[in-house]
Formats: C-alpha cells, sequence, structure tokens
C-alpha cells in the first residue's frame, strides 16, 4: 500500500507491506540510521523516536500506522548543522560512552522535557526508564537532561506539567 510519512519535517511517499515496522522503514528506507535496531521488542528503548512529540519504541510501530503524524528522529533535531541543545548537553556531560543508547535516550529525553520543562531528577529517572543503558552512563544521562530542562544541573526543581495531560506510562518503569 501507498503511504505517505512525514519524517523530520518531510514528506516521503512510499509503497510499504502493511506489517512492516516503522523502525525498518527508518533504517532501510529513508536510510536514518541514527534510531538504532536492538532488541526489536520493545524492551530497550534504543529505537525511540517522536511521533507527534510522543516517545514511542518505532520497533512496536506499523508504519502505515504512522499515516500523516509527525515523525522525529535523532537526525531531525540538528538545525542549521548545530547540534540540537539536549545533544550538546549529552556531550557537555559525558552522557554518553559507547554512544549507541544514545539517539533512544536523547528523544525519551525530547519528549520528556516537552511535557515537563523543568523536571525533578526522580521525574528523570522515570522518564527515561524504558531506555537502557549497558554502559551504566546513567548519572550523565540524567545531569544532561536536567542541564537542559533547568539551565543547570536542576537538583530540587519541581516538575510542572506543561498541560492537564497525565504523562503516558511506561511499560518498563514498574510501579506508579
Amino acid at each position: 500500500m501507498t503511504v505517505e510519512l512525514i519524517v523530520n519535517g518531510h514528506s516521503h511517499r512510499l509503497f510499504l507491506e502493511p506489517h512492516r515496522r516503522l523502525l525498518d522503514v527508518l533504517r532501510v528506507d529513508l536510510g536514518l540510521t541514527g534510531t538504532k535496531k536492538v532488541c526489536a521488542r520493545g524492551e530497550c528503548g534504543a529505537c525511540t523516536v517522536l511521533l507527534d512529540g510522543i516517545a514511542v519504541y518505532s520497533c512496536l510501530v506499523l508504519a502505515v500506522e504512522c499515516e500523516g503524524n509527525q515523525i522525529t528522529t535523532i537526525e531531525g533535531l540538528e538545525h542549521d548543522g548545530e547540534l540540537d541543545s539536549l545533544q550538546d548537553a549529552f556531550v557537555q556531560h559525558d552522557g554518553l560512552q559507547c554512544g549507541f543508547c544514545t539517539p533512544g535516550q536523547i528523544m525519551a529525553a525530547k519528549a520528556l522535557l516537552a511535557e515537563f520543562p523543568r523536571p525533578s531528577l526522580e521525574r528523570v529517572k522515570l522518564g527515561l526508564s524504558g531506555n537502557l543503558c549497558r554502559c551504566g552512563a546513567y548519572p550523565q544521562i540524567f545531569e544532561a537532561v536536567l542541564s537542559v530542562g533547568a539551565g543547570d544541573c536542576g537538583l530540587g526543581v519541581v516538575d510542572r506539567p506543561t498541560s492537564s495531560q497525565p504523562p503516558i506510562p511506561n511499560p518498563h518503569a514498574g510501579g506508579s
């Protein structure tokens, strides 16, 4: 079937089989390999992208279901060749070691900061709990996100949602 996907602000008309996952279409058909393919089961978060501003695991989403939605990948964050402020914060705070999980971590953090511009440390931990870092760079990742949210280290900042919408539950958060 023919679908039109809007990825990083650009329209792409593609003929796709209905069972194709968004992850595979992004990587294979569109060449956007910043979105990583690791578990392909929604367990690691490396494939996180934004779908209309909401963080989703692209390995669990059928591409044909995304027609008419805005899809943002890690490649869509840079502006005029400059890193997004969150990408820059990850670099400044050493929020990456091998870098493999970094695109998914950043995309999940973008969604979190859109909902909670000044998150608490606990909110950041909860918001990124579905994204695994096998190198163990969590303290630096949290520092990077908090620095963007608060303009500094962000510790002690109370999170305030930007809307009355409750946050989308994370299946990996465990509790609350």
